[in-house]
């Protein structure tokens, strides 16, 4: 999982074996997803959230991702869920385009939330889903 976020978030910090390996320790955790993509996300009561999704780049815009967040909505509604949330950053037009597109609508914003290396800033946008009622 490590190996494939580096390559799936090539322009900004991606996250370590050890940091997959302590969120998958946490009850509620869960990955759905195949060799070239997948989505990590939680169940918490009644709320899921999305806490990562990649797609090996040489992979993308054929439908996985679209896949991927059927897949783990469907199965954080298996585990309870009635809300999704996730977040992205702003300045991310095809996760966010791709979230839109999911039925996702913008519930919160943090300001300045994520650092770029150049030491610029973009918002973090949370967005939200009914996935049942």
């Amino acid at each position: 999982m490590a190996e494939l976020h580096a390559a799936a978030f090539a322009h900004s910090r991606p996250w370590s074996e050890a940091e997959f390996e302590g969120l998958l320790s946490v009850a509620g955790t869960f990955s759905i997803g195949q060799p070239m993509g997948f989505a990590l996300a939680r169940v918490i009561g009644d709320e899921a959230e999305l806490l990562t999704i990649a797609t090996h780049p040489a992979h993308r815009r054929h439908g996985m991702a679209r896949s991927l967040m059927r897949a783990w909505e469907a199965e954080a509604t298996g585990r309870g869920a009635a809300r999704a949330f996730l977040e992205v950053a702003s300045d991310n037009p095809a996760a966010r385009s791709l979230y839109a597109s999911c039925g996702y609508h913008q519930a919160g914003q943090r300001k300045g939330y994520y650092r770029h290396d150049d030491g610029s800033t973009a918002d973090a946008l949370i967005m939200s889903k009914r996935l049942r009622t």
